[in-house]
């Protein structure tokens, strides 16, 4: 901006956003000094450069505004876990289960796991049912993002909240 632009002649636009054409540095930044604002150079790479007369601390303050405004607005998406056991009770099933409702309600994504210990393991069918019910009965608020799947002595799913 103003002094730090290296160029011989420059595409001007004007504080209004109007086209002034193809003018001289100096000239461009004389009509700048003139108007109480900045020369900024908003397209470098191009055959002249184009600069525009602008007031450069408002623009920054703008744009520090807007992306604000973005942050402010987004929603991260954290995944929670919920750990079940093959040789789980109904009672904590039902707890486990309310868990993972009112995470994927929140707009979080869930994922359960089922934990073999010992020979628990030659019976991960079990494991797969725990899972595919859990699956099949939060179905009309959610979407599977990763079938069950067996890593090493958990069998693991993603669920995913639907968008509405």
């Amino acid at each position: 901006m103003n002094e730090e632009i290296r160029a011989k002649e420059v595409r001007l636009v004007g504080p209004n956003g109007e086209q002034i054409g193809i003018t001289p540095f100096r000239e461009a930044m004389q009509m700048a000094i003139d108007a109480n604002m900045d020369l900024v150079n908003v397209a470098p790479q191009a055959k002249p450069p184009v600069c525009r007369i602008m007031d450069y601390g408002k623009f920054r303050y703008e744009q520090q505004k807007k992306e604000k405004e973005a942050r402010k607005n987004q929603k991260i998406v954290d995944l929670k876990e919920v750990w079940f056991r093959s040789n789980i009770e109904e009672h904590d099933y039902q707890v486990k289960f309310r868990n993972v409702v009112k995470f994927l309600s929140e707009g979080d994504k869930v994922k359960c796991s089922v934990r073999f210990r010992g020979r628990e393991i030659a019976h991960a069918n079990i494991g797969l049912k725990i899972l595919e019910r859990v699956a099949k009965e939060v179905g009309d608020i959610c979407v599977v993002e990763r079938v069950p799947k067996l890593e090493g002595r958990s069998m693991i799913m993603i669920l995913a909240p639907k968008s509405h």
